[in-house]
């Protein structure tokens, strides 16, 4: 049974994946380069974002490309909506008294905005936002808050998510639920995956086995144990 979870932010809590679209596509534009579909964004799009950025427009400042696209985003039509079952899982880890954190690249503005409009905020012991590269963080956070890696979870959408527990001696579960498609997910072999966090909270929710061994598994598969 973990006991502390640190989770990612866009995709697996909440859905912003319209908006950040909107957003790239206008970025697209104003270099006259080809829109995204949700396919292709999903297919293409990675972090660190300064590695996707680099590939399509390696000639122009990420600074320039950030303050485009945060102002795009902040006029995006699409709303950013919490994903079905993550408020849900929230308000069982704290009745679980699971301690509950944050790790995400998102603008630290645009980020604390949605704590707040979406009524989130409360579930934290503490967040950690624009932070571009994950992995350079994760160590300072178990340190800081004094996390036992091993009932220490992240749960993410994203290579990058699975990447960074892997760096940090944690475990890692991948959420089918945001930017990255299932078969890309898959190849990097996270610890777990399940479909969405209510899938997880079942998971977590069983009683104690000491013969059950949790297997990874692959994205056509829901979480069981064997």
């Amino acid at each position: 049974m973990f006991r502390n979870l640190i989770f990612d932010w866009s995709g697996t809590l909440v859905d912003d994946l319209g908006p950040v679209i909107e957003a790239t596509n206008a970025v697209m534009d104003h270099y006259a380069l080809p829109r995204f579909d949700r396919v292709r964004f999903r297919h293409q799009f990675r972090l660190p974002y300064r590695e996707f950025y680099h590939d399509l427009l390696p000639n122009i400042p990420l600074e320039e490309l950030e303050a485009r696209f945060r102002s795009a985003f902040d006029t995006a039509l699409t709303p950013v909506t919490v994903l079905p079952h993550a408020r849900e899982k929230l308000a069982w880890c704290a009745a679980s008294g699971l301690r509950v954190f944050v790790l995400t690249s998102m603008d630290t503005t645009a980020f604390e905005r949605q704590l707040d409009d979406l009524d989130l905020r409360r579930f934290f012991e503490a967040t950690y936002s624009g932070v571009a590269d994950k992995r350079e963080r994760i160590h300072s956070i178990l340190e800081t808050h004094r996390l036992d890696p091993a009932e220490t979870a992240f749960v993410g959408d994203m290579i990058h998510d699975v990447e960074t527990a892997r760096h940090g001696g944690i475990a890692s579960i991948a959420v089918l639920t945001g930017y990255t498609l299932p078969e890309i997910l898959a190849a990097s072999q996270p610890d777990l995956t399940v479909a969405n966090l209510d899938a997880l909270q079942k998971l977590l929710d069983k009683p104690s086995d000491p013969e059950c061994r949790c297997k990874p598994l692959t994205p056509s598969r829901s979480a069981a144990c064997a």
